[in-house]
């Protein structure tokens, strides 16, 4: 919860709850710019320290649902992360998400440092 986000969300302000396990469901949620976000699926596939699937959907828009794969392998001495996320809506839902993950993965870099 230290990284989760885009570079906009207010520190302290994440929440999560998750049932790690094929079928389970999770939510997380923050606040960004004065907003209120919320974010859930649904676990498809989950192989520990290998494989991870599940739906993606916003609270506001339920109906426009994605799918995101995040693989992992050892490699050297860390870990090489690929990082999917697809079935986007429509080409401006795939790009403020790019925009979002971006943002996600550069806190996470920063908190593994």
């Amino acid at each position: 919860m230290q990284w989760f986000g885009p570079g906009s969300v207010e520190e302290g302000s994440v929440k999560a709850d998750i049932d790690l396990r094929v079928g389970g469901r999770y939510r997380i949620s923050f606040n960004a710019k004065g907003e209120y976000n919320e974010v859930g699926g649904v676990y498809r596939e989950v192989v520990p320290n290998q494989r991870l699937v599940f739906s993606w959907a916003w609270h506001s828009t339920p109906e426009r649902e994605s799918l995101v794969t995040i693989s992992m392998k050892p490699e050297g001495s860390g870990t090489l992360l690929t990082f999917l996320h697809e079935q986007f809506a429509d080409a401006t839902a795939r790009d403020n998400h790019e925009r979002g993950w971006t943002e996600l993965f550069a806190k996470l870099e920063s908190y593994l440092a």
